[in-house]
């Protein structure tokens, strides 16, 4: 049995980044679907169903609720197994199968919606329905993480991103709502890649013709989108000539400020993901950076969800059910 101070420490929002109520409110969301998954790897490893009392058997060295908190706690300060596993009086090994089983479930979550409890955002599809039932001017930006570089002769060892410190990274985009509530991420793609390639081989295109009422604020290195679809998504103007007269150097200055102060709540949300040391400089295996980097953004996105509404009047639950 795990240790009862462990428990009483590393469950305060220090460690693990949500308030106490909230992390009581987690653990009972995700008990099914852990439950459900273990009865399945039960299930498939002894070839036919239970044949014992659901609680048979013998118990869980770490129980379901140390399992989420010792989660957060990895994803919150990127603290190594085995210290944690001291704390706790278990093996190393316990707290690695307890991340491996609940980062899943947390990354599955999707992403809250403000003024909408139980309503959740999964894909970029489900992102644009909202927005075009709300009348929610999104912002786009992207956002990278260093990683470990591969071993010599292992794939993905010359992703480098451009750049003095030619840092081995990883990229990711973020759509959030003029509030600066995440509402997606995604589009993981090598930090060599565009921002704006990523974003398109998400379909980003085909989700704005299919919705023209949804308008978009990006950054300059999203100024080929906005070329394709001027009247929905606006990037900030283009300079003007070296030799251009004073008054119209200072009417660019004018809007560029104005357009970066309406998007500058997405590089807010992806100040707010990177606080959790996870996103700050990924030091765990790569086949796992896009699993974790879904977990943290969905616990952001319920702290964001829960500061506010958007400034655009709600619809109904049922209006957008029925869109999603």
């Amino acid at each position: 049995m795990s240790s009862p101070w462990a428990r009483a420490v590393f469950s305060h929002r220090i460690c693990t980044g949500i308030f106490r109520g909230r992390l009581g409110e987690l653990i009972s969301e995700l008990a099914g679907p852990w439950q459900a998954a273990q009865e399945s790897r039960r299930r498939a490893r002894r070839g036919h169903q239970r044949q014992r009392v659901a609680g048979a058997g013998p118990g869980h060295e770490l129980v379901f609720t140390d399992r989420v908190i010792a989660t957060l706690v990895v994803l919150r300060f990127q603290l190594p197994h085995a210290a944690l596993a001291v704390f706790y009086g278990v093996d190393r090994s316990t707290i690695t199968r307890a991340v491996q089983e609940i980062r899943p479930l947390l990354a599955a979550r999707g992403f809250a919606v403000p003024g909408h409890p139980g309503l959740r955002l999964h894909t970029l599809a489900d992102v644009f329905a909202y927005a075009a039932a709300e009348g929610v001017t999104l912002r786009a930006d992207g956002t990278e993480v260093q990683v470990r570089r591969p071993r010599p002769g292992r794939p993905g060892r010359r992703a480098f991103v451009s750049g003095k410190r030619r840092q081995n990274t990883k990229k990711a985009a973020v759509i959030t709502d003029g509030n600066g509530a995440t509402l997606w991420t995604g589009a993981f793609r090598p930090g060599r890649q565009h921002d704006q390639t990523a974003l398109k081989t998400e379909g980003i295109g085909d989700l704005l013709q299919r919705y023209p009422q949804v308008q978009a604020l990006v950054d300059a290195g999203y100024r080929g989108l906005a070329r394709q679809f001027p009247d929905q998504v606006t990037a900030p103007p283009l300079p003007p000539a070296k030799d251009a007269p004073p008054d119209e150097t200072a009417r660019w200055q004018t809007s560029r400020k104005d357009q970066s102060s309406q998007r500058i709540c997405v590089e807010h949300a992806n100040a707010e993901h990177k606080q959790w040391r996870t996103l700050q400089r990924y030091t765990g295996r790569r086949e796992y950076y896009e699993q974790t980097h879904l977990a943290v953004a969905s616990l952001v996105s319920d702290r964001a969800a829960h500061r506010g509404s958007p400034a655009s009047q709600p619809c109904t639950a049922s209006e957008l059910a029925r869109v999603l």
